[in-house]
């Protein structure tokens, strides 16, 4: 997993609530783009073009020029400011590997649906809460700046957009460390392999009887 520890790249305003994770990742009956790319569906590497299918295609897979991501700057976007319960709905996981795949590696929303932000830290994507007033205030900045490049810095833990004004998030220190490593689940565990080891023997120690 690609560590995480300073951002800065263009963010793209989306600010519409309640976007959930069918919507993130369309089904193949709701994707216009499943019919040319079938992998889509299948390869988590390859999930990519169906991020947001059913808004960045029009019925004949074509580009929908009025969808944001589909408009300069904003089709360079590794950042997406967006709006209340971001990734609501189903637990599906394909939902982050498909914004991953077109280069999403951060998200700054009011609140998220909560397996969708447990499973963005499980793949290298940085979800950020900030209250409610002040994503406002950055929707406002990355849809008005000449340039709409921000700033997310996880070891400082600020936003800051084109107008210099750091904004302060809190993560939880355990995912925050897994991220600026990059480490996914089983290598984070991997790390505490010693700890993991040394438990072990003495929870034996004290259980002879134990065989396993």
């Amino acid at each position: 997993m690609q560590p995480f520890t300073t951002l800065t790249a263009v963010a793209a305003p989306f600010p519409k609530p309640n976007i959930n994770t069918d919507d993130i990742y369309p089904g193949p009956l709701a994707s216009p783009i499943i019919r040319l790319k079938k992998a889509s569906m299948r390869d988590r590497t390859q999930m990519g073009p169906n991020a947001f299918a059913a808004l960045r295609y029009d019925e004949n897979a074509g580009p929908n020029p009025d969808f944001i991501l589909n408009k300069a700057p904003y089709d360079r976007a590794q950042i997406l400011i967006a709006g209340a319960n971001f990734g609501c709905g189903s637990s599906r996981e394909m939902a982050v590997w498909a914004l991953a795949g077109i280069g999403v590696r951060c998200i700054i929303a009011p609140s998220y649906g909560d397996i969708f932000y447990n499973n963005c830290f499980k793949n290298g994507v940085l979800p950020v809460r900030l209250p409610e007033g002040e994503v406002q205030e950055l929707l406002a900045l990355a849809a008005d700046a000449a340039d709409p490049t921000f700033t997310v810095d996880l070891e400082g833990l600020t936003v800051t957009g084109p107008d210099q004004t750091p904004h302060r998030f809190e993560v939880v220190e355990y995912y925050r460390q897994a991220l600026l490593g990059g480490h996914d689940e089983i290598a984070a565990t991997l790390l505490r392999l010693d700890r993991i080891e040394a438990f072990d023997r003495d929870y034996r120690g004290q259980r002879p009887w134990i065989r396993y």
